[in-house]
C-alpha cells in the first residue's frame, strides 16, 4: 500500500515538516511569475492598480506580458514594496549587479 504525500508529511516530525516547507518556499521563490509574486504577498490586482494609477484589467494585462520595459517592471515591484535589482551572470565569473538602467537605484 502506498502513502500519499500528505500521509508521508504527517508521519515526519514537526521540525522536519517545517524544514521541508521552508525549502519548498525557497524553490518556489526562485521562479515566480509576477502574478505568483503578487499572490504570495497577498496583494490583489486592485491593490496594485491603485498604487500604479491603473485599472485592474491593466494590471492583468501587465502580468501576462512576456516582455516589458525595465522601468515598468521596477514600478510594479515597488508597488508591492520590493526593490528590483538587475544582475548579469557569466560562466567562470562572479555575478555583476547592473546600475544606471531605467529608474533602478539601490
Amino acid at each position: 500500500m502506498t502513502k500519499s504525500l500528505n500521509d508521508k508529511m504527517k508521519s515526519l516530525s514537526v521540525d522536519r515538516q517545517n524544514s521541508i516547507q521552508d525549502r519548498a518556499n525557497d524553490l518556489i521563490a526562485e521562479e515566480m511569475t509576477l502574478r505568483d509574486l503578487r499572490l504570495a504577498l497577498k496583494k490583489t490586482q486592485e491593490d496594485l492598480g491603485t498604487a500604479l494609477h491603473m485599472k485592474q484589467d491593466g494590471i492583468s494585462r501587465l502580468e501576462n506580458r512576456s516582455d516589458m520595459l525595465i522601468s515598468t517592471l521596477n514600478k510594479y515591484i515597488k508597488a508591492m514594496g520590493g526593490t528590483l535589482k538587475l544582475t548579469a551572470e557569466f560562466p567562470n565569473r562572479p555575478s555583476v549587479e547592473i546600475h544606471g538602467i531605467a529608474d533602478i537605484r539601490t
